[in-house]
């Protein structure tokens, strides 16, 4: 009569230790190799290639069985197994973002004040600031240059790679600039600004009045071909350098960067290309973006992306397509919404209400 709840590792019937770590340890990999959601869809559309997925685009006709993955911007990936039943019947979507909260740098960043030189950022998605000052970031990102040539960055993830940090006060300094300040702005939104460089250029122009700024500029362009204006066309983001790690003598829990919502996303994606057979309903992994700032935008869940690939599958599986087959598909289809949610934590379980809280080694969270 009672609903009984137990911790799973107590359960060593069920339990295989050794493939559970197993799992988990390609699930760090694709963290430390998807700190962006561009660099999550280069990493999932090549585990899906590994399993036979191929571009939808390829494909003028689908059968049953048939495996294919559409890519939206760089920032959405979908993969779609074609079920048995007639797909008007319904499709099983889950979705997940791949998305998380992260430090942009500004369309014009790079300024120098008193000798040393900087660069603007602006937060992306809800963070608490503070948290990243003084921890070893990450540039990740590509830039357009003036070619056309797309150039892909990443500083700060191989041993030998500089880092990028925010600076912070001095405790014994921080007391009366910082002390009377909230929490939340203990380090401001205009002080998130890093640090990228102090030594001034040995270039011997009488032209050129910021030394250390153009001294920056010399190092990108010479690894990226890289000039100031190309700032605008790029897309650069911070994130923390660290990587995955196990967490706790046990080594039951990983800290990392991203796992809001990449832990879905990783599992949504193994899910799918795990599939055995031919599924009855047309299964479908659909990643996206924006979750952290609303959805928003063309690669964002308020965009009309799910219509479109639905509706490329629905005509490419059955004849004589109309607008009423995608209102039937969408109407008996199922979505499941994978995220990630809060366990209780004994230090603040006043923040939860722990009857109906999610716990720790207690199984999937279903939250309503």
């Amino acid at each position: 009569m009672l609903l009984k709840k137990e911790n799973g590792w107590k359960n060593e019937a069920v339990v295989e230790k050794k493939e559970i770590f197993k799992f988990c340890e390609e699930y760090k990999r694709s963290l430390d190799l998807g700190k962006t959601e561009r660099e999550y869809v280069k990493y999932g559309l090549s585990l899906a290639k590994s399993h036979g997925f191929v571009c939808a685009s390829t494909k003028e006709t689908l059968k049953a069985g048939d495996k294919v993955y559409y890519v939206n911007r760089e920032k959405n990936l979908v993969l779609a197994v074609v079920g048995k039943e007639n797909i008007t019947k319904g499709i099983n979507y889950v979705v997940s973002h791949i998305d998380s909260p992260r430090i942009d740098l500004k369309q014009n960043p790079l300024y120098e004040e008193l000798e040393l030189a900087y660069m603007k950022t602006h937060y992306y998605g809800g963070i608490k600031k503070y948290q990243w000052a003084s921890i070893p970031l990450s540039l990740h990102g590509i830039v357009i240059l003036s070619n056309g040539e797309k150039k892909e960055i990443i500083i700060g993830e191989r041993e030998e790679d500089p880092v990028f940090t925010i600076p912070d006060l001095l405790p014994h300094l921080a007391a009366k600039y910082q002390g009377e300040r909230k929490t939340g702005e203990v380090i401001k939104g205009e002080e998130l600004q890093i640090i990228v460089g102090t030594i001034p250029t040995t270039l011997k122009d009488d032209s050129i009045k910021e030394m250390v700024k153009y001294s920056v500029l010399e190092e990108l362009n010479k690894a990226y071909g890289m000039i100031e204006e190309d700032f605008i066309s790029a897309e650069l983001q911070l994130v923390p350098a660290f990587k995955a790690k196990d967490v706790g003598l046990d080594r039951s829990l990983i800290g990392a960067y991203g796992q809001d919502d990449r832990i879905c996303g990783y599992t949504s994606l193994k899910a799918i290309v795990d599939i055995e057979g031919i599924p009855a309903k047309t299964a479908v992994c659909f990643l996206a973006d924006k979750e952290e700032t609303g959805s928003n935008g063309s690669t964002g869940l308020q965009s009309n992306y799910l219509e479109y690939f639905t509706a490329d599958l629905i005509s490419k599986t059955k004849l004589n397509y109309s607008d009423l087959d995608l209102k039937k598909t969408l109407w008996n289809s199922n979505a499941l919404s994978s995220d990630v949610n809060a366990a209780v934590d004994p230090l603040f379980k006043g923040v939860h209400d722990c009857q109906n809280a999610a716990k720790l080694n207690y199984g999937i969270v279903v939250t309503k």
